[in-house]
């Protein structure tokens, strides 16, 4: 696999992060209901940096929570896993507005998962989805309230997120 181009540098990630924080406020009017899941792994670690940022711009620091999809795979069977349910969300987001957050949009089945999840915990007001990368290729009728960025990719192609707290960097590339 040769790697293509690189989408997004640390600075990029940052400003998507921060643009994704503002439309989160704006569009909610606040952030009195709103809690922040993110889908392991990568989710969970954008999601507590749009809370940093959100904090930072409301002085209010959100509830943020960790969701483990394994069990809710659609391909579990053919990945031949035992999985086990690492999810951790220590609130209550009953009538809550969830902001779910995962690294990238591809067809949509990791969201329709999380979805599941969710819905199995409580019932929340409603889910919004935010994602840094929206490649597209849907398979599902799912679509992202806030993206980082739009990136049109082959099937073939395959985007790579890095970030400093799993990768020792922060970057977006699409490979081949």
């Amino acid at each position: 696999m040769r790697e293509k181009a690189k989408l997004m540098d640390e600075k990029a990630i940052s400003r998507a992060i921060t643009r994704i924080s503002h439309e989160i406020v704006e569009r909610n009017k606040g952030v009195e209901d709103v809690v922040l899941v993110g889908i392991k792994t990568r989710g969970v670690h954008i999601a507590k940096r749009i809370c940093k940022k959100i904090e930072q711009i409301e002085n209010i620091k959100l509830n943020t929570g960790e969701l483990d999809i394994t069990l809710y795979r659609d391909d579990l069977k053919s990945i031949n896993v035992k999985p086990i349910n690492n999810s951790n969300i220590e609130f209550d987001i009953n009538d809550k507005i969830v902001i779910l957050i995962d690294d990238v949009l591809y067809t949509g089945r990791t969201v329709r998962s999380a979805l599941d999840a969710l819905v199995d915990i409580e019932r929340p007001k409603s889910i919004q989805l935010a994602v840094l990368v929206d490649r597209g290729h849907r398979e599902l009728p799912i679509r992202a309230d806030y993206v980082g960025k739009n990136v049109p990719t082959s099937k073939n192609e395959i985007i790579s997120v890095k970030l400093i707290e799993t990768d020792e960097e922060d970057s977006v590339t699409i490979n081949e």
